[in-house]
């Protein structure tokens, strides 16, 4: 399901930038919030190559529970371009919240969706091929700019490419940097807000994604 190629996978954005998948919103109750992270051997400089070594984990988190998490490891498929990155961790991150075995309502992704040369970065495609909504964070945006928000937790201001809306900068915790809030797969901007603050629980980087990385840095560290 995932390209092995730079022109199959453009080719697939821009399928995927077309497509209308029905929306999704976070509602009322109380979430199953997701997030999965790769990362790769210590030291490890420039843009790397196919066959890197890469250790991935998924979590589910329920307000402060941890539900359930996984490791894998696995090998980049490519090394990193910009615009390209579903080639180089996607069949990892994808084997990841396969590995967990249950299914949260939304999944966090450090990667962006709608900012994105073809707006369809990694964090929308994992979600069309997991068929999940997806919302991605990242420290900073990949082309889209905006002003930073007021230095208020839960202060926002729109990013924007070309002219169009393509995610938030969120302040997540009064006196730190905000993060990049991206809409991904079923997710405009307005539902990828919601889950983040959702998430946050204090902390500049939603919790599951701190969780997340955590496990796949402990499992690297034990091989």
């Amino acid at each position: 399901m995932w390209p092995t190629s730079p022109d199959q996978l453009v080719a697939r954005q821009r399928e995927l930038a077309c497509a209308a998948p029905a929306p999704w919103h976070p509602g009322h109750g109380s979430l199953a919030i997701g997030a999965c992270v790769v990362c790769f051997a210590r030291g490890q400089a420039g843009p790397g190559a196919a066959g890197d070594r890469v250790w991935a984990a998924a979590v589910i988190m329920r307000g402060r529970l941890l539900v359930a998490h996984a490791t894998t490891i696995g090998e980049a498929g490519a090394g990193y371009e910009p615009g390209l990155l579903a080639l180089r961790e996607g069949p990892c991150l994808e084997a990841a919240v396969g590995a967990v075995g249950s299914r949260p309502d939304v999944l966090l992704v450090d990667a962006t969706g709608r900012d994105h040369p073809r707006r369809a970065g990694l964090a929308l495609q994992l979600g069309a091929v997991l068929e999940l909504p997806t919302v991605g964070v990242t420290h900073r945006p990949l082309l889209a700019s905006g002003r930073w928000p007021d230095d208020r937790t839960g202060a926002t201001s729109p990013l924007l490419l070309d002219g169009e809306p393509v995610g938030m900068w969120l302040r997540t915790r009064t006196g730190a940097r905000p993060v990049a809030v991206h809409a991904g797969w079923r997710c405009d901007i307005d539902a990828a807000v919601q889950t983040v603050v959702c998430a946050a629980q204090g902390h500049r980087t939603p919790e599951p994604l701190r969780r997340a990385r955590t496990l796949a840095r402990v499992a690297r560290g034990d091989h």
